[in-house]
Parts: structure tokens; sequence; C-alpha cells
């Protein structure tokens, strides 16, 4: 059954983080052995990540993410719509370790399960959201604010079912994905109830920029809407996250951490915002 919310107007059946986080204990530490990954982040000081396999697809990108955003160089575009969210929880299929992060699937026949609105022409379907996160609190998030980074974000991943007829299409493609990212920030108290819709903040202010993948093949092919407030997250349950590993059995062990890429030149683009920016009128 599907659930229908605009941002900042939600009202969902709950699932907790807390339950999230209790899935993760079940999750294998180490990656089960799958030929080829595809994904994988850098640390800040890496141009790739030393697990990432085979050449970048798109060197030399214009387009490139995650960025630091500028609060105040962003501009308020007075056209940008609330975004809508319609998920469907019986669509969820597992959570896994991928080798390089932790990722929940979502069945590709549930058409209707994903968002439309905000800065998107037509509905995204979900697909995926996975986690990054770093080794310390004071890092892990791929996008900052103002230099500033999170310990963690969280990504939903969604392709443009109504412009092509697959996901490993949309990704090639022109406006193919639509991710959104939301920081998440320790907390002395557990955070409250969350559905995949529920994954995303009350506050319905977002940033959008035309940028690209974070992980191989790096097409420049998504629509970020980055979340302007935080979700909170217990200390104990960013802990979780880091009891996994990104070596297979029988490695030597190396803790999955630090799995977000550096981030990149915003170059001739511009962050837009759905939200007034404090000394600044009403873009176009």
């Amino acid at each position: 059954m599907l659930k229908t919310a605009t941002m900042g107007r939600r009202h969902l059946e709950p699932l907790s983080l807390s339950f999230l986080t209790r899935r993760l204990l079940g999750v294998p530490r180490s990656p089960l052995p799958v030929p080829g990954r595809s994904c994988a982040q850098g640390s800040r000081n890496q141009a790739w990540h030393p697990l990432w396999k085979g050449p970048l697809s798109v060197p030399g990108g214009t387009r490139q993410s995650p960025i630091d955003i500028k609060c105040r160089d962003s501009i308020y575009d007075i056209k940008l719509r609330p975004l809508r969210v319609a998920y469907d929880p019986a669509a969820c299929l597992c959570i896994r370790n991928t080798g390089y992060l932790v990722q929940v699937d979502f069945a590709g026949t549930a058409e209707g399960s994903g968002i439309s609105g905000g800065p998107l022409e037509n509905h995204y379907q979900l697909k995926q959201f996975h986690f990054h996160w770093g080794s310390a609190d004071e890092w892990g998030s791929e996008h900052t604010v103002d230099s500033r980074a999170y310990p963690a974000e969280l990504h939903l991943v969604h392709w443009n079912s109504g412009k092509y007829p697959s996901y490993e299409a949309a990704v090639l493609g022109e406006k193919g994905l639509a991710v959104i990212g939301v920081f998440l920030k320790d907390t002395g108290t557990a955070l409250g109830p969350f559905d995949p819709a529920g994954l995303l903040p009350p506050c319905p202010d977002y940033w959008t920029y035309p940028g690209s993948l974070t992980t191989p093949p790096l097409t420049e092919s998504v629509t970020w809407i980055i979340q302007k407030q935080p979700i909170e997250v217990a200390a104990e349950q960013l802990s979780a996250f880091r009891t996994l590993l990104f070596s297979s059995p029988g490695e030597e062990e190396k803790v999955m951490a630090d799995n977000y890429r550096p981030l990149q030149p915003l170059m001739s683009r511009t962050v837009h915002a759905s939200f007034p920016v404090t000394g600044q009128g009403a873009g176009p």
C-alpha cells in the first residue's frame, strides 16, 4: 500500500531507525563474494577509493558530485515546488553489505513508489537507499554545508521511470536519476518513526543542483535534492555501521568507514534553494 506525503506534512506508519540498526546486526560483517564490485567511495584526501575496480568512465566531468554547498551563494528559486513522496513499504526486499556500504533494495515492480514534484519533471521510482559514514563523528557525509561535514549521509536513489525503460538505462541518461541526500547527526536519543518516507526530515526545505553519481560509473545523470535539515541518530546507531567490514571472509579485516567520495568543484553550476536565503530576493 502506497503512503503519499508532501514534505513537512507526513502521517506515516512508523518504522524506527533503531529497527534498521537492529537489522544491521544480522547483516554479515563482511560482504558476500560478488565478482566485479561496481561501487565504492573515497576519503577526502583521495581522488578515488582504492577499492574501486576499473577506470572511471567520466574523467574530467563538469558536473561531478558531491559538492560543498555554500548557503549564501545558493539562489532561492520561487518556482521550486514541494517534494512529494509515495513509498510502498511492502516493496522493500533486503538489507545488505555491498562491500562498500549498507544498502536497502526495493522491488522494481512498485511503479508508483517514488517521488515527484520539487525540481523534477517526471515521477522517479525508488530503487534503493544506502548510507555513507566516517570512522569518527567529525566527518562521514559526502556533501558538506559551508565546509561542515556530518557523521553520515543517507542517499535515497530514484530513477526516471517516465523517460527510461530501466534503472540501468536511466543511470546513463540525462536527468535519469534523482537522489535525495539527508544528513545524519548525533543525539543522545534514538530517532523516532520512519518508513522510507520517514527517512526524510519534517522540514521541507532543500537545495538542488545537477550532478553525478558518487560511485562508478560517476555518470552525470543525477538531480540532487539535499535536505537542509539533518535527522538525528543515537551514537550507538552510528557505531553499528562501524562494525561492518570492507574485507571478505579470509582477508585481513578492514573496517567499513570513510566510504565517501571527496568534494568536487562546483564549476559553472548554480545551487538552487527552495527556501529564501538570507540577504537575497527570489531568483527567476
